[in-house]
């Protein structure tokens, strides 16, 4: 029997780009794959749970003779190739239309509703890289009071200030009135507060970024978990991505080693349910940056943590890691790509060296984490189940 669900999902680590990358620009994509072109990475515990024998992922350069796990490759049966999109997908929603994006910037019409709502003018209203355009036009900003707002390729309102000059809370209450406005011909999946600060004469991001989705449209994993009457802990950013519907505790996290701790202390807890957790940092610090060097880094940071993780599962724990999308930082441009993810399961009650193959959706993970949680009982929109091809 198992009681507990684990999922990790490692942000953006895409293994190779999706039959239809093309449409979105991507064709050619391979997040993982580039990175090993770049940086000779060293993680014996992800290859030895099966990481490189899934198929195509880093043309099998990382594969093992005998893989512990049970591994597979994934596709997104959703269109798009965004957080929110990924995400919902892993928990059984499917997305009919990505999320309106705005390559040009946001309508006038709009930015004067946020100024008059607000009481802030604003400067940027483009698409921007978050470092770029804090040091680009950081000054201004602390000389004027004006917000910066920036886009990308991704649906979202990105409101960047510096806590001196614009409070966190102000900060967080704009954000929540930008979020109110953005909707009807104005949509937009995320509204983000980006806080920085100034230290040692830089701007620097703060880890109290706050994100503001759309709830989800039908019921999620997560619903259905806790209509399970079962626990679901969302760690780092995974509570503002469903918005919070079907969680019971919600968890901040600062990095990626910190969500790794405070997902390992919450192993060490008694409650039957789930744990999700998302770690941004392989995204928000090495992807969007463009630093295959950086990701690599922080890939074998977490496989040398991964035994730690292992160790604080009982007997009817399971792990499952995964991805929710690619952020190749060798293509072009600063954004998300269109590729397969990955998973990973783990655990005593897992069978060893399982290839599961090419899954149809990311939401068979949902919809296997549900067939465990509610013994078959309950189902995800969409997705298949893997359960028996998994568990012992």
């Amino acid at each position: 029997m198992i009681n507990r669900v684990t999922i990790m999902v490692l942000d953006s680590l895409g293994i190779g780009a999706m039959p239809d990358a093309g449409k979105y620009g991507d064709a050619g994509a391979d997040t993982l794959g580039h990175i090993l072109d770049n940086y000779a990475l060293k993680i014996p515990n992800l290859r030895n749970l099966g990481l490189g024998n899934i198929t195509g992922a880093a043309a099998g350069r990382l594969a093992v003779s005998k893989p512990s796990g049970v591994f597979g490759r994934f596709a997104e049966e959703s269109e798009g190739k965004d957080t929110i999109t990924g995400h919902w997908e892993i928990a059984g929603l499917y997305t009919t239309e990505p999320f309106k994006t705005y390559p040009d910037g946001f309508p006038q019409e709009l930015m004067e509703k946020f100024t008059e709502a607000t009481g802030y003018g604003y400067l940027g209203n483009c698409p921007a890289s978050g470092t770029e355009i804090i040091e680009r036009l950081g000054e201004e900003h602390e000389m004027t009071g004006k917000v910066i707002v920036y886009t990308s390729a991704d649906s979202v309102f990105q409101i960047a200030a510096n806590t001196e000059i614009v409070p966190l809370e102000e900060l967080y209450r704009i954000c929540g009135i930008a979020r109110g406005l953005l909707k009807g011909q104005f949509a937009c999946g995320r509204v983000i507060a980006r806080p920085y600060i100034i230290e040692n004469g830089k701007r620097v991001r703060t880890s109290d970024r706050k994100d503001y989705a759309v709830s989800p449209p039908a019921a999620t994993m997560l619903d259905l978990v806790k209509q399970a009457g079962k626990e679901v802990c969302a760690i780092g950013k995974i509570s503002d991505i469903f918005n919070g519907q079907g969680v019971t505790e919600a968890i901040h996290t600062e990095s990626n080693d910190d969500g790794i701790t405070k997902t390992i202390e919450t192993l060490g807890r008694d409650f039957g349910g789930m744990i999700f957790t998302n770690l941004v940092d392989f995204d928000s610090k090495f992807g969007h940056r463009r630093d295959p060097e950086g990701y690599g880094r922080a890939i074998e940071e977490f496989d040398r943590r991964l035994p730690e993780i292992m160790d604080a599962m009982g007997e009817e724990d399971i792990l499952i890691m995964c991805s929710d999308h690619g952020n190749d930082p060798v293509h072009s441009g600063w954004n998300h790509t269109r590729e397969y993810i990955f998973g990973l399961l783990a655990g005593a009650q897992v069978k060893q060296g399982v290839d599961l193959g090419t899954r149809d959706s990311f939401a068979d993970m949902g919809a296997t984490v549900v067939d465990i949680l509610t013994d078959g009982k309950s189902k995800t929109q969409i997705g298949k189940s893997f359960r028996k091809e998994a568990l012992e």
